[in-house]
């Protein structure tokens, strides 16, 4: 189970022109939305990605994460990126929970990777996708294959709520609504 003190949320590469042409776009981008506002609501770092090469973030994503300075990076795994190493070893966060885009390059990549580091990865199924659905499909496939656990974006939110006494509750149903 995900815990307030060990979970981070790292937005992978959403941003430009490719973040107009992938699949399910409208429900992708609202469930990142969805799962940037909650960890705001529990106080879960966020780190943001952006490669080299596709622009800049999308604008709906920057208006929320104010004062998060995206890392440009070259490699398709965010590991590739010492910076992002160094970042998100200085969070001294175990469970990680992965969004953005594509799916079968940049996702997978890092997914991959931070599960070979000993990371408890979590990728939000309907908070990713790819240009071509059967990329989504197979990327989250092999990510399984690799150890990589998935969820959905109200599993997280209700897992790190624990209870309907918890008085963020209000919050997290006005996010899911």
């Amino acid at each position: 189970m995900l815990t307030r003190n060990d979970t981070a949320l790292i937005i992978i590469d959403v941003q430009g022109n490719l973040a107009q042409v992938i699949d399910l776009r409208e429900v992708v981008i609202e469930n990142i939305l969805r799962i940037i506002n909650g960890c705001q609501v529990f106080d879960i770092p966020i780190i943001l990605t952006e490669e080299i090469n596709l622009g800049p973030t999308i604008p709906e994503i920057m208006a929320l994460i104010h004062g998060i300075r995206p890392i440009i990076k070259e490699s398709f795994s965010s590991c590739g990126s010492q910076e992002f190493m160094e970042a998100l070893k200085a969070l001294n966060r175990k469970q990680l929970l992965l969004a953005g885009m594509e799916t079968h390059v940049c996702v997978y990549q890092t997914a991959v990777d931070l599960v070979d580091q000993g990371y408890d990865v979590h990728v939000i199924a309907d908070a990713v996708s790819s240009r071509k659905a059967k990329n989504r499909e197979i990327a989250l496939q092999k990510m399984r294959d690799c150890g990589v656990m998935w969820t959905s974006t109200e599993i997280v939110l209700f897992e790190l709520l624990k209870t309907a006494t918890d008085p963020k509750l209000r919050s997290i149903i006005n996010i899911v609504k």
